[in-house]
């Protein structure tokens, strides 16, 4: 599960990390089985060929290798499953954890069933067979002396150590405060943006715009008033003749520039004296 956006990331508690360490260290001792397996699968063929030679499952030696084999490559792919699953529980993904609890569960019962069968004494079920069959006992004797002397307490060893921490880390899974852990939060409030849906919801469909009312139509202009007529002003008053200037007045000497004034018929002037006398 991933934490919504908006929401403070969350503190894993310890019983979780512990978990995913322990289905590390599963992972790891399922890897080293593997290389043993690998190790010491020609001896097994050879011990199982040898044992069912000349009898009527003289072929169980080749089939049993190939079991071998394919054990050996799902041994590899749980080992990165493992892997995979601790990473994926560290992120509070609780389906990893669920896939854990299944995973977990088989590989308990058959890490069991394979060390109570080691404890037994036979590799391929308890009981004496008939006919020309080898017995069960027969087998274990002859892988035992054909094996390393560290092989068999180094198997289950490994068994128990992978028994006990797988189911630790299932049993640290189911704690409260791992309940706490993967159980889905409430996502943060975030304000609503308006035209957007909601969670779960569909949009809204936007109401369609209002039409805009037309423009109303400009009154004309007024007309203007008419003009006033020209109102007659006062008369203006006619040219008055100035005085008349010295000059201008009969009967006065003229300046010598400026002639006399002209005489009347009938009538005798005497000639002026000259300016200065």
């Amino acid at each position: 599960m991933v934490d919504a956006p908006g929401t403070p990331p969350r503190a894993r508690p310890a019983v979780v990390t512990a978990s995913n360490w322990l289905l590390i260290g599963v992972a790891a001792i399922q890897l080293i089985s593997l290389i043993l397996t690998l190790a010491t699968i020609g001896k097994v063929r050879e011990v199982m060929r040898d044992a069912y030679a000349g009898t009527s499952v003289e072929g169980a030696a080749d089939f049993i290798w190939v079991f071998g084999l394919v054990a050996a490559v799902l041994t590899l792919l749980l080992a990165i499953g493992l892997v995979v699953l601790a990473m994926l529980n560290n992120r509070g993904r609780n389906g990893s954890r669920i896939t854990t609890w299944v995973l977990g569960g088989i590989l308990i019962c058959c890490t069991g069933g394979n060390l109570l069968n080691s404890a037994a004494g036979g590799l391929t079920g308890g009981g004496s067979t008939s006919g020309d069959v080898p017995s069960s006992e027969e087998i274990s004797r002859r892988l035992s002396d054909a094996m390393p002397s560290w092989y068999g307490p180094v198997s289950t060893l490994l068994g128990v150590l992978s028994l006990l921490a797988l189911l630790t880390a299932l049993i640290l899974l189911a704690l409260p405060a791992a309940n706490e852990f993967f159980r889905k939060r409430p996502q943060g409030w975030e304000p609503p943006v308006p035209g957007a849906a909601y969670p779960g919801y569909p949009a809204t469909p936007g109401y369609p715009s209002t039409p805009g009312y037309p423009s109303t139509p400009g009154y004309p202009p007024a007309p203007g008033y008419p003009g006033s007529p020209d109102q007659p002003g006062p008369a203006s008053a006619p040219d008055q003749p100035g005085p008349a200037s010295p000059t201008d007045q009969p009967g006065t000497a003229s300046s010598p520039d400026q002639p006399g004034p002209a005489a009347e018929p009938g009538e005798r002037r005497d000639p002026e004296p000259p300016a200065g006398s």
